[in-house]
């Protein structure tokens, strides 16, 4: 791993000490690189981060799944990043599509997160309209913090109370059957999760960007090509305008680029 951007006396420490290609960075080091912002006088605000990897012609998926563009390095980073969060937040098809299981503890992040007010790992909050959900796999009867699942208040009674049995935590984010972006950052935050992290998928990134809540986005640009009609790392509606981000930081490692943009 080096970083290209932005250049420091590290950026040259870390490459030298590994040769052109510099050397594997540590998982603090890589915590340091991804900290999410410090509260501000008035306390912490929500800050919800996207991350997502995509191939150089756009694809965010290979058979309907991320992994096969993804690398050993992007799995560390995606490992940070949720060691980081107070949440994790995803939509039910890439639960199902991914077999999404509970966040684990990870010793190397226990300190740290019991020193900022964290519990052992984030929980996942899934989003969906219809419930349509195994509520007997283990996201939902085993993981070490509470599932919670997004919905809206015209949801199926009889789903939410599934999804209540089976030991979830339902939250009603929206009016309708469907959620509205901004009322579950709301919600979490009232539930003390103000550090977000979400891992699509495209349909819920795109909605995110369209309902203008989305502050970060982890990148991963994956040294690959595969033609067809793969979904882009964000679908749905369409913004007016495009809206311009930021860029923060550019790692490499074995051709992959992670790069970190942020709120122009």
């Amino acid at each position: 791993m080096r970083r290209l951007f932005p250049v420091t006396d590290v950026t040259d420490e870390t490459a030298a000490a590994g040769g052109p290609a510099g050397r594997e960075w540590s998982l603090a080091e890589l915590a340091a690189a991804y900290v999410y912002p410090e509260p501000g006088p008035e306390g912490p605000t929500s800050w919800l981060r996207g991350n997502m990897v995509s191939t150089l012609d756009g694809a965010a998926q290979h058979e309907g799944r991320s992994q096969p563009i993804s690398c050993p390095a992007d799995m560390r980073i995606f490992g940070v990043l949720r060691a980081l969060a107070d949440v994790v937040v995803v939509g039910a098809e890439t639960v199902r599509r991914e077999g999404y299981r509970p966040a684990r503890a990870r010793a190397e992040f226990a300190a740290a997160r019991e020193a900022a007010g964290q519990g052992p790992a984030p929980a996942i909050a899934v989003v969906s309209a219809s419930l349509d959900l195994d509520f007997s796999l283990p996201l939902f009867t085993s993981p070490l913090v509470p599932t919670l699942v997004l919905t809206g208040a015209a949801a199926d009674p009889q789903r939410r109370a599934a999804a209540e049995k089976a030991g979830a935590r339902v939250v009603v984010a929206g009016e309708g059957a469907g959620v509205d972006p901004g009322r579950a950052v709301r919600s979490l935050a009232e539930l003390g999760h103000t550090r977000l992290l979400t891992e699509g998928g495209p349909r819920l990134l795109g909605r995110l960007i369209a309902a203008d809540v989305l502050d970060e986005l982890c990148l991963t640009v994956a040294p690959m090509v595969t033609a067809g009609d793969a979904q882009r790392i964000a679908g749905g509606p369409s913004v007016t305008l495009p809206r311009r981000m930021t860029l923060s930081s550019v790692l490499e490692e074995d051709g992959f680029l992670f790069t970190r943009y942020r709120r122009a």
